[in-house]
């Protein structure tokens, strides 16, 4: 029998309603049984991280602004009285103003970083390249510090760096041979700044003896011979000796030749008259020389100052001037293969169309780098460069590490000054806890920049 017009078949009404029920239960409700299983597995996963979290994490937010606002010892409300001491310390404005310099650390490492990205794509082993600048982000930060403690040594034996510089400076100012000696008798020679000049006139036909002490047997030539006076001079010059006024084992007579001293072979000595130089000679093995070519008159010798010149000692890396520059030397070179690895992979997502395109136009490669490859890289660049920043402002270890104990109050920072006046020595836990919250002020808008840049990005 056909249904009545306007009416609909129940069959099909019911089967309409079904998929209605099963989405929305059995009482017709959003939700039901399935998606609430659903959010409890979801929780149940998440339960671990978010305690994990909440333990180590917000907790201490919350523990620390709540410490801030008591005493050393945790019993007495001081409210905000930390933080203005805070801020009238001179320890803690020397620690902002240090973290303020050691910006310039993300700066350079990220330029750097992007001039090595665009170089690697260049090169045949750019992987290999990426790997070794990579390096020494696979080393902790511990590690790290101990290594540029050893290279900021100030003896060039054992600092890296000044022993490489020494070697440059030894190639224009050579060190004398004979540093740190001096003479046996000052009535002989008197000092002339680090120069020796003799007391008395000299004429030529006559042998001077000049002996030296203070100086050091490894210093001594192996082919130094047996000390030598010469018998006479030649009527036209002035003739002598320079030896070690020293007898091993003792004995001997002051100011004379004994047979076991031994000269001093290299000493360059010159002859003054009205104090200019007008002659000059250096000894041989026996220490013996002989200045020639003198007109008759009254001369004085002087040993040269580059016989007695001391070796270059070396640059104080870790003085209170350059000690937060070294460090922050030590900060770029770790975290250099963090931005090159990084903003290679930027590189790599740019289309190949784009910059072909640029370069059929008539662009030069720095035009394409300028006017393309930076614009599309802005956002990686960014990323790239908050990260730093959040990262020195939470400097701590390489500064513990490599500062000595004498220099850490010029290079501090806010952690360093947190970790002192709370664990080191101070145990003033209301200070730290107030230094703790302030740092956490001055990264939290870093913090916030990168994750709306994440967010922004996915």
């Amino acid at each position: 029998m056909a249904l009545q017009e306007g009416r609909r078949d129940p069959v099909a009404v019911q089967a309409e309603a079904a998929p209605v029920r099963a989405r929305t239960g059995r009482a017709g409700r959003p939700g039901g049984r399935a998606e609430a299983r659903r959010f409890l597995l979801s929780l149940g996963f998440l339960l671990p991280a978010l305690v994990v979290l909440g333990a180590l994490v917000v907790y201490p937010i919350f523990f620390s602004v709540y410490r801030s606002l008591y005493d050393r010892l945790g019993t007495t409300f001081v409210g905000l009285d930390n933080y203005r001491t805070m801020f009238s310390r001179p320890q803690t404005l020397t620690a902002i103003r240090n973290n303020a310099i050691w910006l310039v650390g993300p700066a350079i490492v990220t330029a750097v970083g992007l001039v090595l990205a665009v170089l690697a794509e260049r090169i045949r082993w750019s992987t290999a390249f990426k790997v070794v600048l990579f390096m020494p982000m696979a080393i902790s930060s511990l590690s790290a510090g101990v290594i540029w403690r050893i290279v900021y040594e100030e003896e060039p034996a054992r600092g890296v760096a000044n022993a490489a510089i020494r070697t440059v400076v030894d190639v224009f100012r050579p060190p004398g041979p004979y540093p740190g000696a001096r003479p046996t008798d000052e009535g002989v020679l008197t000092a002339a700044g680090r120069a020796f000049v003799t007391t008395g006139s000299l004429r030529p036909g006559q042998v001077a003896e000049l002996g030296l002490v203070a100086i050091a047997p490894r210093l001594v030539p192996e082919d130094a011979r047996p000390a030598a006076v010469p018998p006479s001079a030649p009527s036209d010059a002035i003739a002598g000796v320079v030896w070690l006024d020293f007898t091993p084992g003792g004995g001997g007579e002051k100011g004379r030749v004994d047979p076991t001293e031994r000269g001093l072979p290299g000493v360059k000595v010159e002859a003054l008259r009205d104090g200019e130089v007008v002659g000059s000679a250096v000894t041989d093995e026996a220490g013996a020389f002989a200045v020639q070519g003198l007109p008759p008159g009254d001369y004085r010798l002087r040993l040269a100052a580059s016989n007695f010149r001391e070796p270059w000692g070396g640059i104080t890396w870790l003085g209170p001037t350059l000690v937060t520059p070294a460090i922050i030397l030590a900060w770029i070179w770790m975290w250099t293969g963090f931005a090159v690895v990084t903003l290679g992979a930027g590189l790599a997502a740019i289309p190949r169309d784009v910059l072909e395109a640029a370069r059929v136009d008539g662009a030069s490669e720095f035009q394409v780098f300028r006017r393309v490859t930076i614009p599309l890289l802005v956002p990686v660049v960014l990323v790239v460069l908050v990260t730093l920043v959040i990262n020195v402002l939470k400097i701590f270890d390489l500064i513990f590490v490599i500062a000595p104990g004498s220099v850490q109050d010029d290079a501090n920072v806010i952690a360093l000054e947190m970790w002192r006046q709370a664990f080191g020595g101070v145990n003033d836990q209301g200070m730290g806890s107030a230094l703790a919250v302030f740092l956490f002020v001055l990264v939290l808008p870093a913090m916030a920049f990168n994750y709306r840049r994440f967010k922004a990005g996915t």
